[in-house]
């Protein structure tokens, strides 16, 4: 079998990744001349090789790409590292509505940190939780299989945990704005209660901020049932002298402007 009758195979059954070891068996040649010929498809643009030893076909709808988008193969991914995962964050916020700004990377949850990967213009961005395990998700249909997703709930409590990573508070408060109408009140205060009680607290104060006082009252038993003490809104700032919200026992040492 050829290189490319192998890749053509894989997706007459609905397969677009493999890895080394899965072409060279199926080449039945040798490690070096099977690598030798991924290369030569690789030249062409045919596959992609986001992770070294893992290679997936990239159609030519995605060839402007050069790899194929990371919802397509992320899963594939992640188990053949063996590793737990679930789509988080502003990646996350998109799929369940918060269309106003497109997140520039792909952002999975992991347990222990890992370094991000670029395949052509696709980036995918690692984000390590050590808790990640008790995240409640979901799961969405792709075109190539089943991908996990954070909740609604958990989404927002992570937005306001990661806000480095979610474009700074501004935009968080903006997606909170997006996302309030499919968020359950008892669920967020679950999930709230599940991580440091800062969190809670600046989504309390952002929630209240975005007009969801509805959302941010349901996470008032979780500051109740803690020891509060007066956190940083932006905890990467200096909070001397800035004014406290008394509600949320939060120093506002800066402004949040959302879009919404």
């Amino acid at each position: 079998m050829s290189a490319t009758n192998y890749i053509d195979s894989l997706q007459a059954a609905g397969r677009f990744t493999f890895t080394s070891a899965d072409a060279i068996r199926a080449l039945g040649t040798s490690p070096v001349a099977a690598r030798a010929s991924l290369r030569r498809l690789k030249r062409r643009g045919q596959i992609a090789s986001p992770y070294r030893g893992f290679h997936v076909i990239v159609p030519p709808a995605y060839r402007r790409l050069g790899c194929l988008p990371a919802d397509l193969f992320i899963p594939d991914l992640m188990a053949h590292l063996d590793e737990p995962y679930y789509v988080g964050l502003l990646t996350a916020a998109r799929y369940h509505g918060a269309g106003h700004q497109a997140p520039m990377v792909f952002q999975v949850v992991v347990p222990v940190a890992r370094r991000g990967l670029q395949c052509g213009e696709v980036s995918v961005e690692f984000v390590a939780r050590r808790d990640m395990h008790d995240t409640p998700v979901m799961e969405r249909n792709t075109d190539t299989g089943v991908i996990r997703i954070a909740t609604p709930e958990a989404t927002v409590v992570e937005l306001v945990g990661y806000p480095e990573h979610c474009g700074y508070l501004s935009n968080v408060a903006t997606v909170l704005g997006e996302l309030a109408e499919c968020i359950d009140g008892e669920q967020l205060a679950v999930e709230a209660a599940r991580g440091p009680v800062a969190w809670a607290q600046r989504l309390g104060y952002l929630l209240s901020l975005v007009g969801a006082d509805d959302l941010a009252a349901s996470l008032e038993p979780v500051l109740a049932e803690s020891n509060v003490f007066t956190v940083a809104l932006a905890p990467w700032k200096d909070m001397a002298g800035a004014p406290r919200d008394v509600k949320w026992n939060v120093a506002v040492n800066i402004e949040v402007e959302a879009d919404v």
